[in-house]
């Protein structure tokens, strides 16, 4: 199945716009691909610290973005922030992992947005480096602000769950929007998730918002959009 079919296709503030089940926003009519909060080298972050993690979220990270390219073929990429955990997240970097890191933006039209982890992407990787960004008629940044129409931002991570039909419940990332603006769920394999009900989405939307998220795993998985009356703010 190819990923747009089991994308959530809507539009956004007057742009077509795909949610896709593994957390990148793709806009067809401009060939771009989306995504936030890639975290790169987080566990090694958190293994400086004494809280060993398995070393192998940065080569997952680029293995599932690289899969996206080989699919999609964007024109242009967008990373919306928090590319990499830390100032020096870059450094540390296994050789396979900034060599593969390279071919995949070498491949598009890179555009780094700065985010509040990483305000300094490291000069060494190609693509345009800015604060904000202006593009499809959407408007790109790092932390939502909840004042501009057609927003795409992250930083919060958003996450929700939702109740099953024959008891329990799952939680996973999602997408929230309210058809104006939208808050992307983070993008790398060792972040994790803020529930849409806590305060800090509180203000960021003006009308009656959905989660976006998917069902399903591999080529099956399925992105739906669920009311908020149908979602449970326990984490």
């Amino acid at each position: 199945m190819a990923p747009l079919t089991g994308g959530h296709h809507f539009i956004l503030h007057e742009t077509p716009v795909v949610a896709l089940p593994d957390a990148a926003l793709f806009l067809p009519r401009s060939a771009t691909l989306i995504v936030s909060d890639l975290h790169l080298e987080k566990g090694s972050a958190f293994a400086a610290r004494g809280m060993m993690l398995p070393p192998f979220d940065t080569a997952e990270t680029l293995s599932r973005l690289a899969v996206l390219i080989d699919q999609l073929k964007p024109a242009t990429l967008i990373a919306l922030g928090d590319s990499f955990h830390d100032l020096g997240a870059d450094l540390r970097l296994s050789l396979a992992d900034r060599e593969r890191l390279e071919e995949l933006v070498s491949r598009v039209q890179m555009i780094w947005i700065e985010g509040n982890h990483d305000p300094a992407p490291p000069d060494w990787i190609a693509g345009l480096r800015v604060q904000e960004w202006g593009h499809d008629g959407l408007y790109f940044r790092h932390e939502p602000s909840g004042e501009v129409a057609g927003e795409v931002a992250g930083h919060l991570h958003p996450c929700a769950r939702v109740n099953g039909r024959r008891g329990g419940s799952v939680r996973r990332r999602c997408f929230v929007t309210d058809g104006r603006s939208l808050i992307m769920p983070a993008f790398g394999a060792f972040t994790g998730g803020l529930n849409l009900f806590d305060p800090a989405f509180s203000g960021l939307f003006q009308g009656p918002i959905h989660a976006l998220m998917a069902s399903g795993e591999g080529p099956r998985a399925k992105v739906h959009a669920i009311h908020t009356s149908k979602l449970t703010p326990s984490i």
